[in-house]
């Protein structure tokens, strides 16, 4: 009987490591996403992107303008917001227009609840 105990003891610590390794494995995912998303609101011209699209979509054009920086400087900041999932574009012509993806919103607001817990004691 103790032979099967152990046995099945050693199947649950491999279950059980599995587990863990699936978990920390998710936890470093969900990391690098967090990591980019806190840096991409890190820049206050990326800031300042997301507040105009906050009002509806816009062309690079719109968006560029109130901006005193070369264009390609400029999108280098909408590259960094859409790999961070901040925005989406899409090309009609010659006209780039982009839209803020208010999914990420709801990713940092959940973070944020989860660990308002600890900061406030």
């Amino acid at each position: 009987m103790l032979s099967g105990f152990a046995g099945l003891l050693s199947k649950a610590q491999a279950v059980a490591r599995a587990l863990a390794l699936t978990i920390l494995s998710h936890m470093a995912e969900q990391s690098e996403t967090l990591d980019a998303v806190f840096q991409a609101l890190a820049d206050p011209t990326r800031r300042a992107i997301l507040s105009r699209l906050g009002q509806g979509p816009a062309s690079v054009g719109e968006l560029a303008a109130p901006h005193d920086m070369a264009l390609t400087s400029f999108m280098k900041h909408l590259k960094i917001l859409e790999r961070s999932g901040w925005i989406v574009s899409a090309k009609t012509g010659r006209v780039r227009t982009c839209a803020i993806v208010t999914d990420r919103f709801a990713d940092v607001g959940a973070w944020v609840y989860g660990h308002r817990s600890l900061w406030e004691g």
